[in-house]
């Protein structure tokens, strides 16, 4: 008798249960049973309340801080190959750890290759997620990555916005290429910021390369973290006579006080996704949701099917 692959199932990491509820509905299967004991020192322990042998799973987890969410995810990865199912794919909406990617100064880490691999170890298969802090990362892996953009889905957004005298900008040199892939789809101007940093997160110095008068300005960046860059740029724009200013940030990490940060600022509005949830509301963030890219991929690598329509960019 042939074998047939059955169903996938799919399951979430605590962190990320309103996303993979999303995700699973879109996919048209039920969120799998996952129940997890936590000890008194802290120490948890997962576990499937129903068999996965023999099939495909996919595991839905975003690991933006606590470390606790990235060892959820490689307990999870680690039960799934114990528990004997075939395909084990970890789905990473954001995939944390990123922005350390190479040796920037002596003695230290490059964080981003070692999570690579610990989820490879751990047992997965392949992986899924979406705006690396730095395309290159698909390379510390051996195993498959299907890297998504969520320009599929900003791109959309800011079409619909209609702006006339629309102009794309970086908030810094390292997000240039992302910009210009942005204004080549609006054929639209390109703006870069340039800034100086005195330590991590706290800028002395920002100039502008690129006219912003008269424009109606879209921020474009990966993630937004203190938010102060954005911030900053918002300002030096609306003084040298931008219309208006907006973001559109994948993942919305949005430590400490950036989100009252955000609503004191310049910025008419910041778009985000789904990636990571939202710690506090907000009147100026917008949420695009991811799940259905995700399900679509999902059934897709499911179905040995191409996902290079995916690809705006």
């Amino acid at each position: 008798m042939p074998f047939t692959e059955p169903e996938p199932k799919i399951f979430a990491c605590r962190q990320s249960v309103e996303l993979a509820e999303k995700i699973a509905e879109a996919y048209g299967e039920p969120l799998g049973k996952v129940s997890v004991e936590t000890f008194s020192d802290g120490e948890f322990q997962p576990s499937f309340e129903e068999s996965i042998r023999g099939g495909r799973v996919f595991l839905i987890g975003s690991t933006f801080p606590n470390s606790d969410n990235l060892m959820e995810m490689l307990l999870m990865i680690d039960a799934a190959k114990r528990a004997s199912a075939r395909h084990i794919t970890a789905v990473m909406p954001y995939f944390g750890w990123a922005r350390q990617d190479r040796k920037d100064k002596p003695r230290v880490p490059i964080a981003a290759k070692m999570v690579a691999n610990l989820l490879q170890a751990a047992g997965a298969t392949r992986i899924i997620t979406m705006d690396l802090h730095a395309d290159q990362i698909q390379g510390f892996f051996e195993k498959p990555v299907d890297h998504l953009f969520a320009s599929t889905l900003f791109l959309p957004y800011i079409k619909k916005m209609n702006l006339e005298n629309l102009s794309i900008a970086s908030p810094d040199m390292g997000g240039s290429k992302r910009a210009y892939a942005y204004s080549k789809f609006l054929e639209s101007d390109v703006v870069v910021c340039y800034k100086q940093r005195k330590k991590a997160n706290i800028i002395s110095h920002m100039e502008l390369i690129g006219e912003v008068t008269g424009k109606n300005v879209v921020l474009v960046d990966d993630m937004v973290d203190t938010a102060g860059t954005l911030v900053k740029a918002a300002e030096v724009m609306m003084e040298k006579g931008a219309l208006s200013v907006r973001a559109i940030c994948t993942h919305p990490l949005l430590s400490g006080n950036a989100t009252q940060r955000i609503e004191d600022s310049l910025l008419a509005e910041l778009i985000v996704t789904d990636s990571i949830p939202l710690k506090y509301p907000c009147s100026k963030i917008k949420v695009v949701s991811a799940a259905a890219l995700f399900a679509d991929v999902m059934k897709r690598v499911h179905s040995n099917t191409s996902i290079s329509s995916k690809f705006l960019m």
